[in-house]
């Protein structure tokens, strides 16, 4: 596996391939980042990974400094799986002056859910997405459905932007016990470890009710938060919305079975969790 930090040597090596398949992470890799790197593999070759801690995208009491960096054991990882080439740029070699033109998700996709919490965030996300993309040229770029709303707005911008890059979307990598990996995981104490999977059960009652022919939504939305605050949580948002655009469900979209989703976000001490299930 090759390790490239500068842009002009990442488009020198990848010169001449049209297949190249991309995974973008900001490292601290577990199974389920290994898991888009097999999933990138069945899209395209060269599969081409990326670790950069994107600082656009931290608020200014979010955890940028402190975000896990695990460099050396994610290249075993990575060399594991048969990449061909981790793009590791620093800060300098990404951003060689501050990113003034920056991609602004539409209103009502980017600040909502998500959005409303950390204002800002898609904008980050989406900046840089699009210049690794420019990087990389990828033909396939793969994203996890964990991070529902994030894959919705790069999906979008890849079309809206005319991009050559197939959007590919990977199911939510779990625990045996039902959490969905992420990186931020690893700040959990032991007990609120044990207590963690609570957030995921909490969207499968969700989708059981509303399955059972529950209109409420507002109130079953409420239930939950409620449920998920009795037991020391601190949760952001329980919400319903359609698959195709993150609205929330009308009268007439329930009536005609839209397609929908539960996503949801709560803190556990001090640790911030995000998770989402298909209805």
């Amino acid at each position: 596996m090759k390790i490239i930090s500068s842009i002009e040597e990442l488009r020198d090596q990848l010169r001449g391939q049209l297949r190249t398949a991309f995974v973008p992470t900001m490292g601290n890799l577990h199974e389920g980042h290994l898991s888009l790197m097999r999933l990138a593999r069945r899209h395209g070759d060269p599969v081409v990974a990326s670790i950069f801690v994107n600082r656009l995208q931290f608020g200014p009491n979010e955890d940028f400094d402190k975000y896990p960096r695990t460099f050396q054991a994610d290249v075993e990882k990575l060399e594991k799986e048969g990449v061909y080439v981790l793009f590791a740029p620093t800060e300098k070699d990404l951003y060689p002056e501050p990113q003034a033109y920056r991609v602004q998700p539409p209103n009502d996709l980017g600040d909502i859910l998500e959005g409303e919490f950390r204002p800002g965030f898609f904008n980050g996300v989406s900046t840089v997405v699009l210049k690794l993309f420019s990087c990389v040229q990828p033909r396939v770029a793969v994203f996890g459905k964990k991070d529902y709303q994030q894959l919705m707005i790069i999906r979008n911008m890849a079309k809206q932007f005319a991009l050559p890059t197939e959007i590919v979307a990977a199911e939510t990598w779990r625990a045996e016990d039902g959490l969905a990996l992420s990186s931020r995981n690893g700040y959990l104490s032991e007990a609120e470890r044990a207590e963690a999977p609570i957030l995921y059960q909490t969207l499968q009652q969700v989708a059981e009710q509303v399955r059972s022919g529950r209109q409420d939504m507002k109130a079953i939305e409420q239930q939950a938060m409620d449920s998920l605050s009795a037991r020391q949580w601190q949760p952001d948002y329980v919400s319903i919305r359609k698959r195709v655009n993150l609205q929330a469900p009308t009268a007439e979209d329930l009536d005609n079975k839209a397609e929908l989703v539960v996503l949801t976000a709560a803190k556990l001490g001090g640790t911030r969790l995000i998770d989402n299930l298909e209805i």
